[in-house]
């Protein structure tokens, strides 16, 4: 089977490293993955703009349900080429529902936003779905989409890391969650070392925010952060997630507060157990509980003396790490891109219901 994910890729944002995994999943099934768009020379993707090749369509909305490629007709040349039965809808940042607004994080600003979206996913598909186990609209189903890869795994060695903490990802809406860590960490500040925060918006306002109008999306306390002695690293394409993380003694694992309520998987939930380093859950505990297991209780930022927890961790780094061992186990059995192609062309193929590896589409 061909698949065709038609996605505004960038390499250091979004879903880019999903992407590539899936490609590379699927060779050894006998399968291929392409996005669409003309050709791009060196991009770690492979573009591609054959529509008569195409065995399926899968469209991967986030931030936008617009092509970044192309010109105005694609929509419907790819419409036209693929039936309506080969394709699917895969909604990541929880848009298509009603407007939601969660401690100043939105999904539409309006109910008219939403109702546009909610049109656009629906001619194009009669198959959605969210990666949740908790879609808030009855025709919704859960397929994970994001997964994990055990090639990513670094050694748990806690041995000269430069930073005590490091956060890889915008800060678009993650500034209140981002806040409560660093909160946290105020009372040890001088027992953590370094902190660095990595990708867009968190000292200056990404290029594209002032033009669209989403200063606000971006918002921080760059006092604050200046005051707490955070250092400011530059995005970093998708290679380099886990690498980054790797050098420090813990990463904060923090969604934004609709993805929190919606309890979203993303990127971040499987690649920061894979780094070389102590993931520390910002999250709703049951949620945490549900997805990672009961063991990852211990990992959980609790509500009442935060910074003592992140001082042990700090401490003893070492006595956390056969937790994430174990998290490491379970998200392979469960979330490998292999798994993870094979369920999508069950999909795809079949158009029936799959479940398996804590994917289930129901």
């Amino acid at each position: 089977m061909r698949i065709m994910f038609v996605y505004f890729s960038f390499g250091d944002a979004g879903s880019a490293q999903d992407i590539h995994r899936y490609a590379r999943a699927a060779k050894p099934l006998g399968h291929e993955v392409v996005v669409y768009g003309p050709p791009e020379p060196g991009s770690p993707f492979s573009f591609s703009m054959d529509l008569d090749s195409a065995d399926a369509l899968v469209f991967v909305f986030e931030w936008t349900t617009q092509l970044r490629r192309g010109d105005p007709l694609d929509l419907a040349r790819l419409v036209a080429k693929v039936p309506r039965e080969r394709r699917i809808v895969i909604d990541c940042d929880g848009a298509y529902n009603d407007a939601i607004r969660v401690d100043g994080d939105y999904n539409h600003q309006d109910a008219e936003a939403s109702r546009v979206w909610t049109r656009i996913c629906e001619s194009l598909s009669d198959r959605i779905f969210q990666p949740t186990l908790h879609p808030a609209r009855e025709n919704v189903r859960t397929f994970f989409f994001h997964g994990y890869d055990p090639e990513w795994e670094r050694p748990m060695d806690f041995r000269g890391k430069e930073f005590g903490m490091v956060y890889v990802g915008h800060s678009k809406f993650r500034w209140r969650p981002m806040e409560r860590v660093l909160r946290a960490i105020e009372p040890v500040r001088e027992r953590v070392g370094r902190i660095g925060l990595v990708g867009h918006g968190w000292d200056t306002l990404p290029p594209w925010a002032e033009p669209m109008g989403i200063e606000d999306l971006y918002r921080t306390d760059l006092g604050y952060l200046r005051k707490m002695g955070v250092e400011f690293i530059p995005p970093v394409l998708f290679e380099e997630v886990v690498p980054w993380m790797s050098r420090a003694v813990f990463n904060p694992v923090i969604y934004r507060p609709l993805f929190n309520y919606l309890r979203l998987v993303t990127c971040r939930t499987f690649e920061t157990p894979a780094a070389s380093t102590i993931p520390l859950f910002g999250l709703d505990e049951e949620y945490v509980l549900e997805f990672y297991g009961k063991e990852a209780a211990d990992l959980v930022l609790p509500r009442n003396d935060p910074e003592k927890k992140i001082l042990d961790v700090v401490r003893r780094p070492e006595e956390y790490a056969g937790t994430v061992l174990r998290i490491r186990k379970r998200l392979a059995e469960r979330h490998s891109y292999r798994a993870r192609l094979q369920q999508l062309v069950e999909l795809l193929w079949g158009g029936g219901e799959v479940s398996g590896g804590g994917a289930t589409v129901a």
